[in-house]
């Protein structure tokens, strides 16, 4: 199987690399109810360092860097509460955790959630997290221009291995909403 993007050696189809996602990314594949068929999810074998996107890019395809997104664990807080969200942006873009994310949550404060809570919550390697098997009651974050993208590479919940899907299919996710401006 070609990749739909970049220069990869090994591509398959999600499903057939279950072994090689972290426990949480590979159940959601294993139970893909989107309105994308899970064969259209695409697992490649990646260098883990080369994770890091402008690298990346540089190693596996200039084209990769407009089409890639980035998927960061925010921490939003009101009132001694603290609720945790993933917010999905292309890499071009930064997520805009003052304003867009913090309004969305209806935090007072909010920020980049520590390394340790990312990582412990979700079940995935950090470089790694991906928007495909974050807990259920998380609200997922994503800028309108991620799912205008025809193919998006993401995390495969590990620092080896990325996704490539359809970027119409992250909007189906488990707690998604799509909003204008979270990427600036």
């Amino acid at each position: 199987m070609r990749a739909p993007l970049g220069d990869f050696d090994h591509a398959r189809p999600a499903p057939e690399c279950l072994d090689l996602l972290t426990a949480p990314v590979a159940d959601a594949v294993r139970g893909w109810r989107g309105d994308v068929p899970a064969e259209q999810l695409v697992f490649v074998d990646t260098d883990p360092e080369l994770a890091d996107t402008a690298v990346f890019a540089a190693h596996y395809g200039p084209d990769l860097f407009d089409q890639s997104a980035n998927c960061v664990v925010v921490a939003g807080k009101r009132g001694g509460e603290t609720t945790l969200a993933a917010c999905v942006v292309l890499s071009a873009a930064r997520v805009d955790v003052n304003g867009t994310a913090r309004k969305w949550l209806g935090a007072r404060k909010a920020s980049f959630a520590p390394m340790d809570t990312a990582v412990g919550e979700t079940g995935m390697e950090y470089g790694g997290i991906t928007p495909i098997g974050l807990p259920a009651d998380w609200p997922l974050l994503i800028d309108s221009a991620v799912l205008d993208t025809e193919w998006v590479l993401i995390g495969s919940g590990r620092r080896r291995g990325k996704l490539i899907v359809p970027g119409k299919a992250l909007g189906g996710l488990p707690g998604a909403v799509v909003l204008e401006g979270l990427g600036v």
